[in-house]
C-alpha cells in the first residue's frame, strides 16, 4: 500500500470512532504534518455559522498562525469556496490572490469540503517548497476533504 492508501485507511478507522469533527480534523491535521515532509502547516477553515460569508480558521498544525478569519470571496480559500473546486498554486508569488501567513509558504492546496452538497469548510495545506502538489496530492487531499465531509453529514 502506499503511504497515501495508508493514511487514507488510518483516517478512516479513526473517523469510525471519533467523537466529533473536531477530533477528526485535529488528527487529520497533526498526522499529516508530522507524516508528509512537504506538508509544512495544515488545517482547516469552516464556513462561520454566525455569518455566512466568512471562514474562521479551526483545527491546525504549523509553524505559523494563519489569518484568523477569511472572506469567502477572497484569497485562495475564497477561490476554492466560490468555485467550488480545489485549488492548487504551486508557486504562491505568481498568485495574487494569495493571502500570506509566512513569507516561508511557497505553494498552497485548498480543497472544499461538503457535507450535503453545502460547503461547511477546507483543507487548507501549506508548503515551504514550489511545486509539492503534483496531481496525486490534490487526489489524496480531496479524498480526506470527501471523509471529513461525510463524517460531518453524519454526525450533525
Amino acid at each position: 500500500m502506499s503511504k497515501h492508501q495508508d493514511l487514507l485507511q488510518g483516517f478512516h478507522n479513526f473517523a469510525e470512532t471519533a467523537s466529533n469533527a473536531t477530533a477528526l480534523m485535529t488528527h487529520i491535521a497533526k498526522t499529516l504534518h508530522d507524516q508528509m515532509a512537504r506538508y509544512n502547516w495544515v488545517g482547516f477553515y469552516l464556513v462561520d455559522p454566525a455569518d455566512a460569508g466568512m471562514l474562521v480558521v479551526g483545527p491546525y498544525v504549523g509553524s505559523f498562525s494563519p489569518n484568523e478569519r477569511i472572506p469567502i470571496n477572497k484569497g485562495l480559500c475564497g477561490a476554492a469556496a466560490t468555485t467550488r473546486q480545489t485549488v492548487v498554486v504551486n508557486d504562491v508569488a505568481a498568485d495574487p490572490r494569495y493571502l500570506s501567513g509566512s513569507e516561508l509558504v511557497k505553494a498552497n492546496m485548498v480543497v472544499p469540503i461538503f457535507a450535503r452538497n453545502q460547503l461547511v469548510g477546507e483543507l487548507d495545506i501549506e508548503s515551504y517548497f514550489v511545486n509539492a502538489f503534483p496531481k496525486t496530492e490534490q487526489t489524496f487531499a480531496e479524498a480526506m476533504a470527501e471523509l471529513v465531509g461525510k463524517f460531518m453529514e453524519k454526525k450533525r
